[in-house]
């Protein structure tokens, strides 16, 4: 199976030097991950970031408990960094957040690319809803955070069935 692809935008009204701060704490993610997923950092405090710095997260996806280990491929602050699942409910994981500085605030962007175990079926059926669904919650704590008033959204959006159909996905 081919890696799907997800993008998702979202512009902030706050400078990029407070956007990004607060990105770069992984205990952060609690705060950006929907409830239902029972999400806690297990990594002891502090974290620091950089190219191979590694988090351990404990989740539940439908009811099932799962450890999972990401890696910080690429670290280059205040513009992007990379993580990528080293272990975890899937066999590719690979999100690139970006932040740009953009009429008076910062434009959020992020890729992902992913392949879950069990395939494309379980991906129709089960992975690609749920993604959607992680990251229209995650926009939602963001504007709240950071100013929904003068936000502007773009809805995320899953590129194609998957890479394979409009174009490959590289890793």
């Amino acid at each position: 199976m081919s890696a799907t692809l997800f993008e998702s935008e979202l512009w902030l009204p706050r400078p990029r030097h407070e956007v990004f701060p607060f990105f770069a704490s992984a205990r952060n993610l609690q705060t950006l991950t929907p409830p239902w997923l029972h999400f806690e950092v297990l990594t002891p405090e502090p974290i620091p970031m950089h190219p191979g710095a590694l988090i351990d997260y404990r989740i539940r996806v439908h009811g099932i408990p799962l450890r999972w280990r990401t890696e910080i491929a690429e670290w280059e602050p205040p513009h992007r960094f990379v993580d990528v699942q080293r272990r975890g409910p899937y066999t590719l994981w690979h999100h690139t957040h970006a932040f740009e500085e953009r009429d008076g605030g910062t434009q959020c962007r992020d890729v992902v690319r992913y392949r879950p175990r069990g395939g494309w079926l379980i991906d129709k059926l089960f992975v690609r809803r749920d993604v959607e669904r992680i990251f229209a919650y995650r926009r939602k704590r963001l504007l709240a955070l950071f100013g929904e008033e003068a936000a502007e959204a773009v809805t995320p959006r899953v590129a194609g069935q998957s890479c394979r159909k409009k174009r490959r996905c590289p890793v």
